[in-house]
């Protein structure tokens, strides 16, 4: 062992017991390694930065954007709509829920799926009493099982390409996984089916401030235009798009109003509807009904160029001049250039007309208007702003259009016209200049720990690789692989890589373990294709701990799991891809 083999063996096991330590982010340790590599010598100058330009890091970025956009869009919600109806017990809730993750896993990267659907299982779980226990987990799962199959579906896979560039010259496709990954996905749902029921009924979920939040009732007001497409309609047929969870608390109708009509109130073009419900709820209710939020459509003057639509709660403070006040009389609109889109008031319950509705000190205010102009406005009228959390009612939301242009981006991707990181970066390109995602929630899509974690570990791996350090560990490992049959060898290389995922991060765990299994390949005489393969499913395989994947750390507070609670689901499963994996593998990828 040279000098320069033995400081990179010991930059990259001191960095591993910082991860495993966990007393220091992920994030500042590889960056904290990367420094230190520079210090010793191991890692050139002019290399220290190849990983934030690094094509990996791109696309895992713009994957993280085009998931935000098809969680705002709520295209998943459309598509599940009618099926909802008929998810009333954990049997059937399980199986579709996760299947829908999975799916939407391929396509999207595993994480923004899970986010995507995470806010649809816990609704489920609130209409039918359903333990959220028995369905997060299990999506979690599934959405790693799903993300197996595509190139961008996790990140493991996409640095299993770059190391495969490295060592053949030529990187994994977008397609290659699937022969493989869509096996171990059909034996993981069909097993998640049945399994859940090893999970425990009694944890209670964790409530988040975004949740907490999403309790206020708003009341809002929708109006149906003169071509409304959907008369002659009840309010009972309408309440029902949105599963009973917005009530009709007025009718207006020609200047007149009619407190709590009957049900079978027929609701004619030019009606107004006074609203009370969960902003997410109303938002659900106005697009199904096809109304239109009244003042929501208001033109909100933007100061600048760079300037943005933003929305906003905050609360009325006991000095502020709105007190005692209505929307009228303040003419929040001529006088500030807001739009008050919704009103929240706990213990009274406001039926009048929403403009002659008296303020009071502590009602919550939904209210639109320039981003930059935003906080003078509210000091300026004495409200207190709520924690930020993501609002939609009264934005705009394009429905179909991140589907479209992802689906165009993947026949590009399949057809070989563009390269993947040109295709996904375009993607995430238009779907914002097209309206899809606001730049600002685009920035926040973006996972700034993941993506710098991966580009500091990308340089501190290559220092083994460039040192020698592969070889020689490749070496060691020869003397116990060879001799044994090819398929014990690629089930030790996925068991090795599933022991380490827990503790060191999924993409750490592949940058450092894929450029060992492909010298140890080539060494034993194989094509580095299977080892590579089981590098990255046992990477992405991380069923055992909330900590390993970030997608099991996801659902551990509002599932209420304990870390016990991991291994009863996560085992078996474990079991069932090292027992399919490794025959799979080489059934498409021969030695």
């Amino acid at each position: 062992m040279t000098l320069q083999q033995g400081l990179a063996f010991g930059l990259v096991g001191l960095t591993v017991a910082a991860f495993v330590w966990g007393r220091f982010r992920y994030d500042l340790v590889a960056v904290g390694a990367l420094v230190a590599g520079l210090a010793i010598g191991v890692i050139p100058a002019e290399d220290a930065f190849e990983g934030f330009a690094n094509d990996v890091t791109v696309i895992i970025a713009c994957a993280l954007v085009v998931s935000a956009a098809f969680a705002k869009s709520g295209i998943v919600e459309m598509a599940l709509k009618r099926v909802m109806p008929y998810l009333k017990t954990e049997r059937s809730q399980v199986p579709v829920l996760t299947t829908t993750v999975t799916l939407l896993s391929m396509v999207t990267k595993n994480v923004g799926a899970l986010a995507i659907m995470m806010p649809v299982a816990l609704q489920v779980a609130r209409r039918t009493g359903t333990p959220q226990s028995r369905l997060l987990m299990p999506m979690a799962f599934g959405a790693m099982a799903g993300g197996m199959v595509t190139l961008v579906g996790t990140s493991p896979n996409i640095l299993v390409a770059e190391v495969r560039q490295d060592i053949v010259g030529q990187p994994f496709q977008m397609f290659d996984y699937a022969p493989v990954g869509l096996a171990l996905t059909a034996a993981a749902l069909v097993f998640l089916a049945f399994g859940y029921r090893l999970l425990p009924k009694d944890r209670t979920g964790a409530l988040g401030l975004s949740a907490a939040l999403s309790a206020n009732a708003y009341l809002t007001e929708a109006h149906a235009p003169e071509d409304w497409p959907l008369e002659p309609t009840t309010i009972t047929a309408l309440s029902e798009t949105a599963g009973g969870e917005v009530k009709v608390m007025a009718l207006i109708r020609e200047g007149k109003r009619k407190a709590r009509p009957r049900g079978n109130t027929v609701i004619r073009p030019g009606d107004t509807l006074l609203l009370k419900g969960g902003q997410e709820a109303l938002e659900d209710f106005i697009d199904a009904a096809r109304m239109k939020l009244v003042r929501g459509d208001r033109p909100v003057l933007l100061e600048e160029a760079k300037d943005e639509v933003h929305l906003v709660e905050a609360v009325i403070g006991a000095d502020s001049a709105l007190t005692g006040q209505s929307v009228r009389q303040l003419d929040l609109y001529g006088q500030h250039g807001l739009n008050l889109l919704g009103v929240s008031r706990s213990g009274y319950e406001l039926t009048q007309h929403l403009r002659t509705a008296k303020l009071q000190s502590g009602d919550v205010l939904l209210l639109q208007g320039s981003e930059s102009s935003l906080p003078g406005r509210l000091a300026e009228l004495g409200l207190l702003p709520l924690a930020e959390r993501e609002v939609r009612l009264g934005g705009t939301r394009r429905k179909f259009l991140p589907a479209v242009v992802l689906a165009m981006a993947m026949v590009m991707v399949g057809f070989g016209v563009i390269p993947v990181s040109i295709a996904f970066f375009g993607a995430a390109v238009v779907i914002v200049a097209l309206g899809g995602l606001k730049m600002r929630e685009a920035y926040a899509a973006l996972d700034g720990p993941l993506l710098v974690l991966i580009a500091a570990l990308i340089p501190v791996s290559d220092a083994i690789q460039q040192t020698g350090g592969a070889d020689l560990i490749a070496g060691a490992l020869r003397g116990l692989f060879e001799g044994i049959p090819p398929v014990v060898a690629v089930a030790g290389m996925m068991l090795a890589s599933m022991a380490v995922t827990p503790f060191l991060n999924n993409a750490a765990t592949v940058l450092v373990v894929a450029p060992i299994a492909a010298t140890l390949a080539q060494q034993l005489g194989y094509r580095p294709d299977p080892f590579l393969m089981a590098v990255a499913v046992g990477a992405a395989c991380d069923f055992l701990t909330p900590i390993g994947h970030q997608c099991n750390t996801m659902v551990m507070g509002p599932g209420g799991y304990k870390f016990s609670d991991y291994p009863k689901l996560g085992l078996p499963l474990s079991f069932l891809v090292l027992l399919i994996g490794p025959p799979t593998i080489l059934l498409f990828w021969p030695m």
